[in-house]
């Protein structure tokens, strides 16, 4: 595809976390928050008996993915009162957890907010009351609750601060993981009214600044999309998807800068992932699209019209976030659809069943793209212009959360287990 102006503008992601050793998964989609990780020798078999490092049960119920820095595994989890940790109307202990990577042994498991069940909202059934993903970074663990609150913790779990005064009414539970630009936690708030985003202070949990969201096409406001922030010429831009359009923000002090929109396009999940100069999206339910926006210093205002390069409506995800390797477009449908295209011009190379029902987002590592299914079967594909199988494995156990990759190893949580997978 021709590209719309005079010269080629780079736009590059901001990593919070570009010093992390090759080993951290630090953050949601690892250390550059694009689902790469540059550890070698990560395992291409295994099953529920073989090359399972450890297995180690985790209390409660939580689809957060697992983070790694310096040998330690963090996650978050909602504790139940009684035995059903589904159950609706139920008190909860909502907790942030630290294992030893090499044992499996949980070294911590701090307590963080209280839940009133007889004032928590329902959930989604393929949600929890902590989905959200931890992030750690310079000695500080962020852990997020979506309505009932964001919290930092230091490497030992003794709570550095918490952040209540922010409650919004959620529909389906919390989703969408904060990230981190420099002295600034951002995330999402699209509620099921009045919804927003906001900035705290990463210090002391503050708020720095809070924009409401500019309105649009859907009548659905809920949306639960992770941000991504980028660099482009005359700035950094904070890219947050949301019900029915996505915004560009001014990460520093929230300024709206440009958006698209997609009309009534709600419950928007995956999170965005750059290419040159090109930014790529989901719009979520009920039809769900990918989207890829041009950006530029000049985008102002709505550049639904000038700036939507194209789109793609076959097999697009509702809920895993997508992939670029090797200057290629991969994504999953939630039904199990995998496709590879040509991320300047929308075309589809190959469109394959891989695996399904799909929640989890997919990970690259040595030329391979994992993918992790509903039932415990990861699907290993080598990410190419040729579709092809490289391995089909099964834990036996039901997971919605993304994998964690470092240390040559796999770290996978399922409903109610957390496994090391290694050779």
């Amino acid at each position: 595809m021709d590209m719309k102006f005079p010269f080629p503008v780079l736009v590059t992601l901001i990593f919070s976390g570009l010093s992390c050793p090759a080993a951290d998964w630090p953050k949601f989609r690892g250390p550059a928050g694009n689902g790469h990780s540059p550890a070698s020798e990560v395992p291409l078999k295994w099953s529920a008996k073989s090359n399972v490092k450890w297995k180690v049960p985790i209390p409660g119920k939580g689809w957060s993915s697992p983070v790694l820095v310096s040998g330690r595994i963090y996650l978050t989890s909602a504790v139940a009162k009684g035995d059903d940790q589904d159950a609706n109307g139920v008190d909860r202990e909502l907790r942030a957890l630290c294992l030893d990577a090499t044992s499996g042994t949980i070294l911590w498991d701090a307590l963080i907010f209280r839940q009133d069940g007889s004032r928590a909202p329902r959930i989604h059934k393929k949600n929890s009351h902590a989905s959200p993903t931890p992030i750690v970074e310079d000695g500080r663990i962020y852990v997020h609750f979506g309505h009932m609150g964001t919290a930092c913790l230091d490497l030992e779990g003794k709570v550095v601060w918490r952040q209540e005064e922010l409650a919004y009414p959620p529909l389906h539970g919390n989703g969408g993981t904060p990230v981190l630009f420099k002295d600034l936690l951002i995330y999402s708030a699209d509620a099921s009214r009045n919804p927003f985003i906001v900035a705290l202070d990463k210090k002391t949990g503050k708020v720095t600044w809070k924009k409401n969201r500019s309105k649009t096409p859907a009548s659905r406001k809920f949306s639960f999309s992770t941000p991504t922030v980028v660099d482009v010429p005359g700035g950094p831009q904070l890219i947050s998807p949301a019900s029915g359009a996505v915004f560009a923000y001014n990460p520093v002090n929230g300024e709206e800068l440009w958006n698209v929109k997609y009309d009534q396009g709600y419950s928007v999940i995956p999170k965005p992932v750059m290419h040159g100069n090109t930014v790529f999206i989901g719009t979520g339910y009920d039809k769900p699209n990918v989207l890829g926006i041009r950006i530029d210093a000049k985008s102002m205002g709505d550049v639904t019209e000038s700036h939507l390069e194209w789109k793609i409506s076959k097999r697009a995800p509702h809920t895993p976030s997508m992939l670029i390797v090797d200057g290629l477009l991969f994504f999953i449908s939630d039904g199990g659809i995998a496709s590879c295209v040509e991320p300047k011009t929308g075309s589809i190379i190959w469109q394959e069943r891989v695996a399904g029902p799909m929640s989890a987002s997919p990970v690259c590592c040595d030329g391979r793209i994992y993918f992790l299914d509903e039932k415990g079967v990861c699907n290993v594909i080598r990410a190419g212009r040729k579709f092809e199988i490289l391995a089909k494995n099964d834990i036996g156990e039901r997971s919605l959360a993304s994998m964690a990759v470092g240390n040559g190893s796999i770290y996978l949580r399922t409903e109610k287990n957390l496994f090391r997978i290694g050779d």
